[in-house]
């Protein structure tokens, strides 16, 4: 009877099990654990490499560790690198033939070495704020000094890590990097090697992101704003970031002045994996500052809250060089650092003092939209781990910026960790910031 049933019902179709893949993550901090744990909770295989001893017991008992991970590698169907670093490693291990998202040597390069980033972007027609590389403080000092003016000094190399080294200047002189790069000298003159002083642009600061899969971009893209002062209002130490607001949508008018006219570079380079653009928008054009090319932090805690397809089967697919269609929820999404002291300074004295084995308690038993952070899971419970203070990532998701503060923010509050603080206003300058970017025509 060809499998049908006297009454005309038929047989259930089979529906073929989703395929489970490895995931071998590399890191040096361990900061994308989050996505490994996703993973894990998808029915997937992860393992984590850490190299950062102070940070080796990070995601202990949410995600298996690697003790080394150049043995794993045969093991693994993907292997992600989620810092820059890993360039050439990577390379190589693409030339073999393995699945790989994230570094390559050239946009490594782009990240690592501002003066790079900035002169591959003029060298394909995009635009860029004058910018000057400087390996000596004396020199730097005397070219402010000759051509007075706003400048903003962001260190190279490693040191870019420590965020609270980028200075934005005030005085229309210079005479307020004047002060900073002497101090820079006495106190960093050894760990800054060399350093870039950009022209300061007004306008609004606005990144854009994409996933790249070695050949092309999977759309959509994911427009956000960085909140990178530690207090409410923008005040304070720059932390790398306290919050993030962002949406997906279709190619814009910054991606098609920025990424576009990169895609060739890119897909010479290998590179597979997430990329993003800083930038400033105003009423003169789009001018990059700087690249990330890695998954961000929080930005991919951020983009779990609005992605909808399932992440390994996503990630295997761009490793794989495939196309692939992106689903995402259509609104916005917000996302709150929670930290606890000494966060943003390294400081392992005070994290033990403060902040060491630190539990995380939840009102209500609900952890729907809370991201971990450097955090592990201790006999059931949730503790903070690691030295840095960066303990959990809350999102919330609405159709309009306020209804996804609301989602957030109401999350936030069933949290309770010693000492714990975060921004209240994630989100807030979207009202202003939007108005402007429509104004200059640069959101559709």
């Amino acid at each position: 009877m060809n499998g049908h049933n006297h009454n005309g019902n038929h047989e259930k179709p089979v529906i073929p099990h989703p395929k489970k893949y490895k995931f071998l993550f590399v890191s040096i901090e361990g900061l994308i654990g989050d996505l490994a744990w996703q993973l894990i909770k998808e029915g997937h295989e992860a393992k984590y490499s850490i190299e950062q001893k102070s940070e080796k017991n990070v995601f202990d008992g949410f995600v298996p560790k690697s003790e080394d991970w150049k043995k794993d590698v045969d093991w693994a169907d993907v292997i992600i690198f989620d810092d820059i670093g890993f360039g050439k490693e990577a390379d190589d291990l693409r030339k073999k033939g393995k699945k790989v998202i994230g570094c390559s040597s050239y946009t490594d390069k782009l990240e690592d070495e501002r003066d790079f980033g900035q002169e591959e972007l003029k060298s394909v027609g995009v635009a860029v704020l004058p910018h000057w590389n400087f390996e000596s403080f004396d020199a730097a000092v005397d070219f402010i000094k000759k051509n007075p003016g706003r400048y903003v000094i962001k260190p190279n190399g490693k040191a870019q890590g420590e965020k609270e080294l980028s200075f934005v200047g005030q005085e229309e002189d210079g005479s307020d990097l004047i002060q900073i790069l002497e101090r820079y000298k006495k106190k960093w003159g050894k760990a800054i090697k060399s350093f870039q002083i950009q022209k300061f642009a007004p306008g609004v600061e606005i990144a854009v992101g994409v996933f790249f899969n070695g050949k092309e971009f999977i759309t959509p893209i994911c427009v956000n704003f960085e909140h990178k002062k530690m207090f409410p209002g923008d005040v304070g130490p720059n932390t790398g970031e306290m919050g993030t607001s962002m949406y997906w949508g279709p190619a814009n008018r910054i991606f098609n002045e920025t990424f576009e006219k990169m895609k060739a570079k890119l897909a010479a380079s290998g590179y597979c994996g997430y990329l993003d653009l800083n930038c400033i928008a105003n009423w003169r054009g789009v001018f990059p500052l700087e690249w990330t090319c890695r998954f961000g932090v929080p930005t991919i805690q951020i983009q779990m809250e609005g992605v909808t397809s399932p992440w390994g089967e996503f990630l295997h697919a761009l490793a794989s060089g495939e196309k692939y269609e992106l689903k995402t929820k259509r609104g916005f999404e917000i996302g709150v650092v929670i930290a606890t002291p000494p966060f943003p300074f390294k400081d392992p004295s005070a994290f033990r003092k403060y902040s060491e084995d630190a539990a995380i308690i939840f009102k209500k038993p609900v952890t729907e939209g809370v991201h971990i952070g450097d955090v592990k899971l201790d006999e059931g419970e949730w503790r903070l781990a690691g030295e840095s203070g960066y303990a959990l990532v809350v999102t919330g998701f609405g159709s309009t910026m306020e209804e996804a503060r609301k989602s957030a923010y109401k999350r936030v509050k069933n949290i309770q960790i010693p000492n714990m603080f975060y921004r209240t206003d994630i989100g807030v300058r979207w009202y202003t910031d939007s108005d402007r970017l429509q104004t200059w025509g640069y959101l559709f």
